[in-house]
């Protein structure tokens, strides 16, 4: 099925480009002087099997692709952001709960404040010292969160965004994140769903009209880049 439904949307994808490209679409939003990674709910319940939230693709792709990515960061200290999602009240009869109306969709329920082990940061990619966690509640990490202040004043102008899922909060936080002014780069390796063809679909639309989608090889050459430069530069 995964095979047929790829070559579809090869197709699918093929004659979508001749129309934007003639359009003016697909243009390219590129690299700034200073990025910012920001991983989205690479936490337990999304990377370890067995929640409602489980994602595909963790062991052999994503897990590693985030493991290059983290690496280049932290040795050219750059700033990275580790978000998650919790709800302090799961009760759904309850008006005053932190899920809003999103628990009339989806099974938020299954990661409460009171289980650390669900919305802890994976262990293979988890946070170190002087690194931001970030606890959302909305599908954007953008949304109702210090994030666009924080990076402001840490003086980013590009976000390299990785994460789950490709077809809600990588999107919504690709989509805000260019809102709010930055250049953003989502990375094609390290972005992950649930379903068969989400990712494709999603990293082909914000290709044409929300970001640049790279690969983590073209993310770490960059990344490296601006490294080489501070060095030279002192």
């Amino acid at each position: 099925m995964r095979a047929d439904l790829n070559a579809v949307l090869e197709e699918a994808f093929a004659e979508a480009s001749n129309i934007y490209r003639e359009r003016g679409f697909q243009r390219k939003v590129g690299f700034g002087a200073k990025p910012a990674l920001i991983s989205v709910d690479l936490a337990n319940a999304w990377t370890r099997p067995g929640n409602p939230f489980t994602c595909e693709g963790m062991d052999d792709r994503i897990i590693p692709a985030m493991q290059d990515l983290l690496a280049a960061f932290r040795r050219n200290k750059l700033p990275v952001v580790h978000v998650t999602t919790c709800y302090q009240v799961t009760d759904r009869a309850n008006p005053d709960t932190d899920m809003g109306l999103w628990h009339n969709k989806i099974p938020v329920e299954a990661v409460p404040e009171n289980r650390k082990d669900l919305w802890a940061i994976d262990s293979r990619i988890e946070p170190i010292e002087g690194e931001q966690l970030l606890v959302k509640k909305r599908a954007s990490s953008f949304h109702g969160t210090y994030l666009a202040g924080f990076l402001r004043a840490a003086g980013v102008d590009t976000i390299l965004v990785t994460g789950v899922t490709a077809s809600a909060c990588v999107r919504t936080t690709v989509c805000d994140g260019l809102a709010e002014g930055f250049r953003t780069i989502a990375v094609k390796e390290a972005i992950g769903d649930r379903v068969p063809g989400a990712v494709a679909w999603n990293l082909f639309d914000i290709d044409a009209k929300f970001g640049d989608v790279e690969t983590v090889e073209s993310c770490v050459e960059y990344l490296d880049g601006i490294g080489a430069s501070r060095s030279a530069a002192q």
